[in-house]
């Protein structure tokens, strides 16, 4: 793995998660440590961790339900609508519907496609596709 960056994720079910990460959004697994309820998790270049809160943690205040409070990572994604569509089905808490918007980067307009889903721990995906 080579991203610089790679948030880690506790989550209450590691299964649950993966079946989310893995079966909805088409995320695959990297690695996993089983013992240690962790896996590490790519999805085109995109990476995260996912840990059940087991054994040593690292918390900065208490682990209460929803875990993804404040947080809304991006996640690039070459068929937005698909993975829309996939979530819904999933009945998969969707906090912005499919829309197509336009960003400003260092002045230029940037088109994107885009919706936000809420996974099984509160954390937000905001699937982005370039258009």
């Amino acid at each position: 793995m080579t991203a610089a960056l790679v948030p880690e994720l506790y989550v209450r079910d590691l299964r649950r998660s993966l079946d989310f990460y893995c079966g909805v959004l088409g995320f695959r697994i990297a690695y996993e440590r089983p013992a240690e309820r962790f896996a590490y998790l790519e999805r085109g270049g995109a990476e995260l961790m996912l840990e059940e809160p087991v054994g040593r943690v690292w918390l900065a205040g208490p682990l209460e339900v929803p875990y993804g409070r404040g947080v809304n990572f991006q996640v690039t994604a070459d068929d937005a609508a698909g993975l829309s569509a996939a979530c819904s089905r999933a009945g998969a808490p969707i906090l912005c519907a499919l829309e197509e918007r336009t960003y400003l980067r260092d002045g230029e307009p940037v088109r994107v496609r885009q919706f936000v889903v809420q996974d099984p721990d509160g954390y937000l995906m905001r699937i982005s596709e370039l258009l």
